[in-house]
């Protein structure tokens, strides 16, 4: 016999078990295959019941020995450790009315999405100790205001790498016109026209994308100044949606250390609405619903969806 390991699990016995099950599961098939065969073909009825009494005794009998086998080797695994993650609240899974009370399950998802919060938190804790943006009680004395002010290089970037990431872009997509403007210095301001579909006004400071409005095509974007109109919001509801899920879509793409990635990314994910009335759900397989067409797109695959489908 193998040793008892710190679990508590015999695990030679646990393996000739699962052999034990198996050796079962196939007698008891040997029984059922005998009673759907019924009584064979025989010169006389009495040698016909005779051999089909004799086989079935004979699978019944094999039946009860691994059946006994199997309660011998289930006696020998021995028990599992009590000391599991949730200590004694996974006795809550032996409630004979789980339906009414699902504590445990609900425990158990409680506990995932711990895991899932603890490790997400431990990834925005290494990227946000990448920046140069820390402040701490050291630098709050004199030898502080003595110290020059050091920018962070991540988001100041020449005006010059900027227009050749935008113009870049912008031969990325035949079907998609990109216009760039400064009207407040540095900070970009780009106008994208996508087919005769929809305008999108895209805010950014340095390469960093700040907010995007999206508009019908035949709306008018420039307010009257004759400057880009950055605040109002479509006369349309479908592009009302569009806008939330790009608003949506900024917060997803999100790569600091690489932010061409990112304006690349989503503007690929803007391009995705170039068939924005023609392309049916991907679930429901209907083009409205409500009255609206598919205004989501998955961030990965790019997929259409209704914005109640795609939960």
């Amino acid at each position: 016999m193998a040793d008892v390991m710190s679990v508590g699990v015999n695990l030679e016995a646990f393996s000739q078990a699962i052999s034990a099950i198996q050796a079962l599961r196939s007698s008891v098939t040997r029984v059922f295959d005998s009673l759907k065969d019924g009584m064979k073909n025989k010169e006389t009825l009495e040698g016909r019941e005779k051999v089909f009494i004799t086989e079935f005794q004979d699978n019944l009998q094999s039946v009860n020995r691994d059946l006994n086998e199997l309660e011998r080797l289930s006696n020998l695994v021995g028990r599992p450790s009590e000391s599991h993650p949730l200590h004694n609240s996974g006795l809550l899974s032996l409630d004979p009315v789980q339906d009414k009370t699902p504590l445990y399950s609900q425990l158990l998802q409680a506990y995932k999405w711990s895991n899932k919060l603890q490790y997400h938190a431990g990834l925005a804790s290494s990227l946000l100790n990448q920046q140069s943006l820390k402040r701490s009680a050291n630098q709050m004395g004199a030898s502080a205001k003595r110290r020059p002010k050091v920018q962070p290089t991540t988001l100041v970037l020449p005006p010059q790498y900027v227009d050749d990431v935008i113009s870049r872009i912008g031969r990325m997509f035949p079907d998609m016109t990109i216009e760039l403007s400064r009207p407040n210095g540095t900070s970009a301001v780009l106008l994208v026209t996508l087919g005769k579909v929809l305008k999108a006004i895209v805010v950014m400071r340095s390469l960093f994308i700040d907010r995007t409005i999206v508009r019908a095509f035949n709306e008018n974007v420039y307010s009257e100044d004759g400057k880009l109109d950055i605040w109002s919001k479509s006369n349309y509801q479908v592009f009302q949606k569009v806008t939330d899920h790009a608003t949506t879509a900024l917060l997803h793409y999100q790569l600091p250390q690489m932010p061409d990635v990112v304006v690349r990314s989503f503007m690929t994910w803007l391009r995705s609405y170039i068939k924005l009335f023609q392309t049916p759900c991907q679930r429901c397989g209907k083009f409205l619903q409500d009255g609206l067409p598919p205004t989501w797109r998955d961030f990965r695959t790019l997929e259409a969806f209704h914005d109640t489908c795609r939960q």
